[in-house]
């Protein structure tokens, strides 16, 4: 049975691999375009930041130089049901100098097509298990009526085991800003 995740709750998460999925669905009284959200990873150092450009897992990037984290290509339209967009973690191939994991969700052309988290419903992240049953899940029930990206949730180690912690903290200038932080 899974666990379902509140704001700030950690974790542990046992199996040395796992698919992390990314879900959500475009508010239906929206006007304009569409939306295309994207899932991005930050595979961070013990100094919290990107060792390389490498480190940054997303659409035109999908393995780390580790090869533990592979991003399972972009959905461009968030269309079907269950998980839009998926991570394969791998805890037993991460480098000894890898300490976080961070998972943000940005919308592409945020700004362009003045949208923002407060029109998008129905968003989670979740971890599955080698046989795709859900081990934990974290729905991200807040209103983002500004922000742009939202980090949705991290894995990191403590004491030589890893941890999966529920963030859902949004910032307002897109995907740039986290660029910024973990640069």
């Amino acid at each position: 049975m899974a666990i379902n995740l509140e704001k700030g709750q950690r974790q542990s998460v046992t199996a040395a691999k796992f698919t992390v999925g990314l879900g959500w669905d475009a508010n239906t009284n929206s006007a304009g375009e569409g939306f295309d959200v994207d899932a991005s990873v930050f595979v961070l150092g013990n100094n919290g930041k990107l060792p390389s450009d490498g480190h940054f897992v997303y659409y035109n990037n999908l393995k780390s130089p580790d090869g533990a984290v592979v991003h399972m290509g972009d959905n461009t339209t968030g269309a079907g049901e269950g998980d839009d967009e998926k991570i394969v973690v791998d805890i037993s191939k991460i480098a000894a100098d890898i300490s976080e994991i961070s998972f943000v969700v940005t919308i592409h052309k945020a700004d362009e097509r003045r949208q923002n988290f407060g029109q998008i419903r129905n968003s989670f992240i979740r971890i599955l298990d080698a046989s795709n049953a859900e081990i934990m899940k974290y729905e991200l029930d807040e209103d983002f009526s500004i922000e742009t990206a939202v980090q949705f949730g991290r894995l990191y180690k403590k004491n030589e085991e890893w941890k999966f912690e529920a963030v859902g903290n949004g910032m307002k200038g897109g995907l740039q800003d986290y660029l910024n932080k973990y640069n």
